[in-house]
């Protein structure tokens, strides 16, 4: 998965608590602090076919140059940037229900890519794109400054030790760079299932130029349908935050 995908690099060990998050900030023209771990992982022949399949048709090669989302989409649509997909079926999921909008999706696992290639591919999704890199590198150095509807970070590695916390993408640095890149009314929309990494967005959020469209947490936005994953936790009682802000100008 891409920046702060939790998968990328699970937390096992028990976490450390902090009575009030400590934000560090970071420049993100030093990229030293990484909020992903980049590992092999097992990538399946049906993946791994679909891969090199699909990404010559709908991956976008990163490059150290502004790119031309209209010209990459073959139209002029609201275009929403999401940050680590995973395996790609909520983003899928998104992008197939609403044909209105483009959608980029970044991860730097292969076996995700290779899934969301073949959901590409079954599911004739063509509102959809790849970049296989570092989000903050892509957000940085290829989207255009206020060229984006929205940002979706879902679920994304919460970092649960307390001397990690700064290995979180959620950082006022990377909020700043986000709302560059958001147009007037675009919006951020991150989601967690972890409650203190949620307490630490709305702090970063909160402090940020950005508004909260809510009082607080938000309730579960529409376009994000809720994954396999977090169904099974709410029936065992866990927590799903969702955090929601907006550009105003």
């Amino acid at each position: 998965m891409s920046a702060g995908t939790r998968s990328a690099a699970p937390e096992m060990e028990p976490i450390l608590e902090a009575s009030a998050p400590s934000l560090p900030t970071h420049h993100f023209s030093n990229r030293s602090i990484r909020s992903f771990v980049l590992r092999q992982g097992r990538m399946s022949p049906a993946q791994r076919r679909y891969l090199d399949e699909m990404m010559p048709k709908i991956g976008i090669p990163y490059r150290n140059e502004v790119l031309d989302l209209s010209a990459a989409f073959g139209r002029a649509a609201p275009k929403i940037l999401e940050i680590g997909f995973g395996m790609g079926e909520t983003t899928a999921k998104i992008a197939a229900e609403h044909p209105e909008n483009d959608y980029l999706g970044i991860e730097v696992h292969g076996p995700g890519v290779g899934a969301l290639c073949k959901l590409i591919d079954t599911g004739g999704i063509t509102n959809l794109r790849i970049i296989q890199h570092d989000a903050v590198e892509v957000l940085r150095d290829m989207i255009p400054d206020g060229a984006l509807a929205g940002v979706h970070v879902f679920f994304p590695d919460p970092w649960r030790k307390a001397r990690h916390y700064k290995r979180r993408l959620i950082q006022p640095d990377f909020v700043a760079l986000v709302r560059e890149k958001l147009s007037p009314r675009g919006y951020l929309h991150c989601a967690t299932d972890w409650e203190n990494y949620a307490e630490w967005m709305l702090e970063v959020l909160s402090a940020s130029k950005l508004e909260n469209t809510a009082n607080g947490f938000a309730p579960r936005p529409a376009h994000r349908p809720p994954t396999k994953f977090e169904n099974r936790g709410l029936r065992l009682g866990h927590g799903v935050w969702d955090i929601v802000f907006r550009r105003a100008t």
